[in-house]
């Protein structure tokens, strides 16, 4: 054979030599000897000890959707038996995973291009092991050598199908301990007995159910693949979950959905989901039909990191879209509907990942609005002796304002904008409140309501308050404005207030600190004023608060009519929690009714005094100060026992030295108030009230000190009243917006 014509065969020939030695190689090779290599180089690549320890076998499969010359080029197919991933030292269970089998197809060519191509993992029985200690060290994170460049290599993975698992959660940290177990449903199950029990991933008829979001139709065995339950405990409650899911979930498909379902509960709060999950490997998008139930908002903090208030039990449905991207994901509840307690309510809320704090805005409206479900907003549902919800802090029995702390730790991890309509509120009959708006804001801990605007007795009551919940104790500030309240609306219940009309208007600012009800109107600093011009009221109620006993039962016989009023102001100033009358005087065209005194809202002590002073001539008059002492759960109202106990002597002495008709004489009341004052008094209560700083004490702008008590509340066993034994000398009558200073030992009244 000539030289050169061996030199061809020989060039044509070595190669197809070399590439069937390697083809027979391959074919014939015992993959397991490359085990060891295999097990160290994961093992220092993951910081843990791995290991394959059954076989590693490699089998061809044809390549699919490839074209032109690539179609030649068959992929690799490798499985690998009993996979054990191993724990950090501190960890209890041996091993962090274990792996009955797991097989990944391989193309081969964009190696070239340094893409490691997985077209497809399928895992069989896996179980995970994960741990947290309270110091948050945790078995999930992996120690990985670091490298000063990047690495050349980019993972692509397109489909990853799972059968059967088990999950089991110890987390110190959470306090969460968690069993859970994956099986697969029925024909969607991994293993094709045709093919001598290998591993083979499901047709796709049998596993990805039709596209399309919450509720898209389709047969339960074609959406989904693999069921799932869980049960355990999340501190002291229960977790018990059940759910659906497809088997194959595509990677590398941007538009196939992937479905869901989930009923988890974990004690009272339940959530129920269904609908798909899109382009999961970039976190794409969600939309589902959620049911959100539970006994209390507030609860859902723990579960989800928002912050909500304390609420009755309730019940929302709606539809949850959420676009997903890695730390700005946005979720909206869109359209929901549901009740808490007895009231609607419906709305969108959307919840948006940012730095530093993710945001909670939307609009929520109830068309009817139970006033007894805003209680747990403040505390105010707790019990005598209970503790209100979300709180553990009970409710003295002897304290009407509520005692629960404001969870203000809470309120640094989110901010909020949301707008709350009540349109219609449904309240007992004493309690004149028709509707409510407020728009609620939360920035960096400081929650503001503004406006916070309530509907009362046919007018409006205005207000704007803020609580700065960065400062410890919270810092409070509210500034409100009364306008145009009716009269006969205020009282309902009284049907002597019937025959009032009018109109009352006022305005408050208050500054306090505390984490409660209690301790910020117990340390509330500020001015309240409200005025009452050109109305009429009640004759029988002036009547009946200066024990006028004939004209009470004449107004009892032969009705009712209405007094003029020419004016009606009320001005207190409050220190340190201490409301003092300065003005509060009721000026009619029949009496004077003058009140002065204070309210010690830090010991929910009252001490006020009511002197009445009628204009012209009452028969069978028992006119004697009232005196309204107790608290504020229970208050006390009793007359002048001194005064009356006189009047009564002069009526028996008159009756032994008199006929009979003289002796209703000392019942007969001859004094005449002065004139009125109502110019002077309504000029001086139309001034803007005032309020310092919170935590600061109130100085009276007129004498620049502060009217700060001087030594601790009665206490509760002794009334405001003077005892019988001790008569006192009925003081003169009062002058319009100069009240007298009553009970000269309570120490309400000393200081300022």
């Amino acid at each position: 054979m000539p030289l050169r014509r061996k030199a061809v065969l020989w060039s044509v020939l070595t190669p197809l030599a070399l590439i069937a030695a390697l083809v027979v190689i391959i074919l014939t090779f015992d993959w397991n000897r490359l085990k060891p290599w295999l097990n160290q180089k994961v093992t220092e690549a993951i910081g843990r000890p791995f290991a394959v320890n059954g076989d590693l076998t490699l089998t061809w499969r044809s390549a699919e959707g490839e074209t032109g010359w690539h179609t030649w080029v068959p992929w690799p197919r490798l499985s690998a038996r009993d996979i054990t991933v191993g724990n950090p030292e501190w960890a209890q269970e041996a091993n962090f995973a274990t792996v009955r089998e797991l097989i990944f197809v391989l193309r081969p060519l964009p190696l070239l291009s340094h893409q490691i191509s997985i077209t497809s993992i399928t895992v069989d029985s896996p179980a995970v092991w994960l741990e947290r200690l309270a110091d948050q060290r945790n078995n999930w994170t992996f120690v990985t050598p670091t490298s000063k460049a990047p690495s050349p290599w980019r993972l692509d993975i397109g489909e990853i199908s799972l059968a059967r698992g088990d999950l089991a959660l110890n987390d110190q940290a959470m306090k969460i301990e968690l069993q859970a177990r994956l099986d697969t449903i029925g024909d969607a199950a991994l293993y094709d007995k045709t093919r001598d029990g290998a591993l083979i991933a499901p047709p796709e008829s049998a596993t990805v159910g039709q596209p399309g979001g919450a509720g898209a139709a389709g047969n339960a065995s074609q959406r989904y693949g693999l069921r799932w339950k869980a049960t355990g405990r999340y501190n002291q409650a229960t977790i018990n979950a059940t759910g659906k899911a497809g088997t194959v979930l595509s990677l590398r498909d941007t538009q196939a959905p992937f479905p869901l379902q989930a009923d988890v509960r974990v004690g009272n709060t339940r959530a129920v989901v269904e609908g798909t999950l899109t382009n999961p490997a970039h976190l794409g998008a969600l939309d589902m039909h959620l049911q959100l139930s539970g006994d209390n908002m507030a609860k859902l903090y723990a579960l989800t990191g928002i912050v909500l208030p304390s609420t009755p039990p309730y019940e929302t449905r709606g539809r949850l879209v959420a676009t997903l991207r890695k730390g700005a994901s946005v979720y909206r509840y869109d359209k929901f509907s549901g009740r808490v307690g007895g009231s609607d309510l419906n709305g969108s809320l959307t919840y948006t990942q940012r730095q530093p704090r993710a945001l909670l805005s939307g609009e929520l409206e109830s068309k009817q609005l139970r006033f007894e479900d805003l209680a747990p907003l403040i505390g105010a549902d707790a019990k005598p002796g209970q503790a209100a919800s979300d709180s553990t802090v009970r409710q003295p029995a002897d304290k009407a304002l509520p005692v629960a702390p404001f969870r203000t730790e809470r309120w640094d991890s989110i901010d909020a904008d949301v707008k709350f309509t009540g349109k219609r509120i449904i309240r007992t009959a004493d309690l004149p409140v028709t509707d409510l708006v407020t728009h609620l804001k939360l920035d960096d801990g400081v929650l503001t309501l503004d406006p916070l605007n309530f509907g009362v007795a046919g007018g409006n009551l205005m207000s704007s308050l803020q609580l700065n919940g960065k400062r410890e104790p919270l810092a409070a500030t509210i500034d409100m404005k009364a306008r145009h309240l009716q009269l006969k609306q205020l009282f309902p219940k009284f049907e002597s207030m019937r025959a009032s009309v009018g109109e009352v208007n006022g305005s408050a600012k208050l500054s306090a600190t505390g984490n409660s009800v209690a301790a910020l109107l117990g340390s509330s600093n500020g001015e309240a004023k409200l005025l009452v011009e050109n109305g009429t009221v009640s004759k029988f109620l002036l009547e009946a608060m200066g024990l006028n006993v004939g004209s009470v039962v004449i107004s009892k016989l032969f009705g009712d009519k209405p007094v003029q009023i020419h004016c009606g102001v009320s001005d207190f100033s409050f220190t340190n929690g201490v409301a003092r009358s300065r003005v509060f005087v009721i000026d009619t065209q029949d009496a004077v009714i003058d009140t002065s005194g204070a309210i010690d809202l830090g010991s929910e002590r009252l001490a006020l005094t009511v002197r009445p002073d009628s204009k012209g001539l009452r028969v069978f008059s028992l006119r004697s100060p009232l005196y309204v002492g107790g608290t504020l759960k229970k208050p006390s109202v009793s007359p002048d026992i001194g005064v009356l106990a006189l009047r009564a002597g002069g009526v028996v002495a008159l009756a032994l030295v008199a006929p009979v008709a003289t002796a209703v004489l000392p019942l007969i009341d001859l004094s005449t108030a002065p004139d009125s004052q109502c110019g002077k008094l309504l000029a001086e209560i139309r001034k803007r009230p005032t309020a310092p700083p919170p935590g600061q004490a109130y100085r009276d702008p007129k004498t620049g000190k502060t009217s700060r008590p001087a030594g601790p509340a009665p206490s509760p066993d002794v009334q405001a009243a003077p005892a019988a034994s001790a008569p006192v000398k009925p003081a003169a009558p009062s002058r319009p917006g100069a009240p007298d200073r009553p009970a000269p030992g309570n120490s309400l009244y000393q200081g300022g």
